[in-house]
Order: structure tokens, then C-alpha cells, then sequence
């Protein structure tokens, strides 16, 4: 049963829409820097996935049915037949999940970040249980170095310590019933069914997401366009927010070629 996720819209209304989706451990905040370079030309739509920020923490197991439904209900909620989306890790996920199982929504898709699947399930249980024992504070720096290089948190501390902040404030229950969905979640040999022109970014230095990932996602989406950001690890969007933002810029406005 999909829930009300917690959403913000702005932008001319009439404008075409492109919908943000979060990474796993943060909100749709962490958008920030796109929201403010598109929101003069697009209607930007950002919301938390269930079990983050401001939106609903069902009892999980979560899957990526659960969270692609969420949107779909948020559209219907809206009223907007047809929209763009990017989504970051399990952001992406919901990207692809929508791409095949809802492409009659989807203009244009932009996949950050993330894989068609992210092995080993076990990985994923796993961490779920130790955040329902212990909390997401007993994660985060780990995720911290995942998240970001060693040289952005001197470069940008105040960025980092908002993110950081974020990820402490994200429920447990929410947290651990996302990694659920991520143990379960594969669309290997499935996305040759995405009709939408798509955008797959990654960040070279992504543990997660992987450079060989995004290109492995790249060769199932016929005509999709493959970008690889030096230096960034995997909360790309906001390490490298200005490049993410170009690419996008570009992936929207180019004449679709699908």
C-alpha cells in the first residue's frame, strides 16, 4: 500500500517537471543545488522516500514496488500524467523501477549513483538489523567515507556537517526497511523495456555505484548516455553539484533522440 510521501514543488507552473529522489540515509534537501539552478525553467518535485525526512515510516521490509508506488501515487495526488526523474542510489533504483514499470509517466530518466543490483543480499539484511539494534549512528563514518572524498569536508564542512546531520535524523526503522529493498532488488536484464531517454552518472571514485555499474546499466538502456565525474565518490549530487547539474541541464533540454 503506497503512503503520502512528504513533497515540495516549485517552479512556473505549466513548466515541465523533473521529480528528485533521495539517496538512502537522507531527504530530498539534499537536492538543493539542482532545485535552485532548474527551478526557473522546470517545476522541481522533491520529496523523502518513506522512512526518511518527513515522510511516513511504515513497518518494513520496504521494497522497490513500495517506493516505486509512492510516486506514482504522488503524481495521481498532483495530477501530473507525465514527469522526468532522477533519483541518487536507491533514488536510481526507483529511477529504473519506474522506467520499466511505469514508462507511459516518464519523459526522461536520470540514473545517479547506484546498480542494477548491489550485492550480496546478506550485506543489506545485515545492515538493517545493526541499525534496528543500535541506530544509524553506529553507520555513519563509514558512510561519511563512502559519501564523499577525503577532500570535500575541508573544502565544504559546512555541506558535510548538514548531510551528516541528516543521515543521524533518519529513522531506523525507515533506514533498515530501505536496505531490505536493496537486498532484494535486481533488474538485471530488464532495462531494455526503458523507452525514456536516459542519463546514467556515477562518480569515478563511487564504491556503491560503481563507474562499471553505470556502464552496465548504460549498455541495457539503448541510446543512453553514460557520464563519469572524476573525483567524486558516491553522493556525486552534492559533491560535484555543479557538473551533476549541467549534465542534467543538458539531458533535458537536448531534442529527444528515442
Amino acid at each position: 500500500m503506497s503512503v503520502d510521501v512528504h513533497h515540495t514543488l516549485e517552479g512556473p507552473d505549466g513548466a515541465p517537471v523533473i521529480v528528485f529522489s533521495n539517496s538512502l540515509g537522507t531527504r530530498g534537501e539534499m537536492w538543493d543545488a539542482q532545485a535552485a539552478a532548474l527551478s526557473d525553467r522546470f517545476r522541481v518535485l522533491r520529496y523523502d522516500t518513506r522512512g526518511h525526512g518527513e515522510s511516513p515510516v511504515p513497518s518494513g521490509p520496504y521494497s522497490m514496488a513500495d517506493l516505486g508506488g509512492d510516486v506514482l501515487a504522488m503524481l495521481d495526488r498532483l495530477e501530473l500524467e507525465r514527469v522526468s526523474f532522477c533519483g541518487l542510489s536507491i533514488g536510481g533504483m526507483t529511477a529504473m523501477w519506474l522506467g520499466v514499470n511505469a514508462p507511459e509517466r516518464i519523459d526522461r530518466l536520470a540514473i545517479c549513483c547506484t546498480g542494477m543490483q548491489l550485492p550480496p543480499p546478506a550485506a543489506w539484511t545485515e545492515r538493517a538489523a545493526l541499525v534496528r539494534a543500535e541506530g544509524v549512528g553506529s553507520l555513519i563514518e563509514a558512510t561519511m567515507e563512502r559519501w564523499f572524498s577525503p577532500e570535500f569536508p575541508e573544502r565544504s564542512p559546512e555541506t558535510v556537517e548538514r548531510i551528516r546531520h541528516t543521515f543521524l535524523s533518519t529513522p531506523p526503522e525507515g533506514y533498515a526497511s530501505c536496505c531490505e529493498a536493496l537486498a532484494e532488488f535486481d533488474m538485471r536484464g530488464e532495462l531494455d523495456a526503458v523507452r525514456a531517454p536516459t542519463l546514467v552518472i556515477a562518480g569515478e571514485d563511487d564504491p556503491v555505484g560503481t563507474p562499471e555499474r553505470a556502464a552496465a546499466i548504460g549498455e541495457e538502456i539503448e541510446g543512453s548516455r553514460v557520464v563519469i565525474l572524476p573525483g567524486a565518490r558516491h553522493l556525486a549530487a552534492v559533491e560535484k553539484a555543479d557538473e551533476v547539474t549541467r549534465e542534467l541541464e543538458q539531458h533535458l533540454s537536448v531534442e529527444a533522440t528515442r
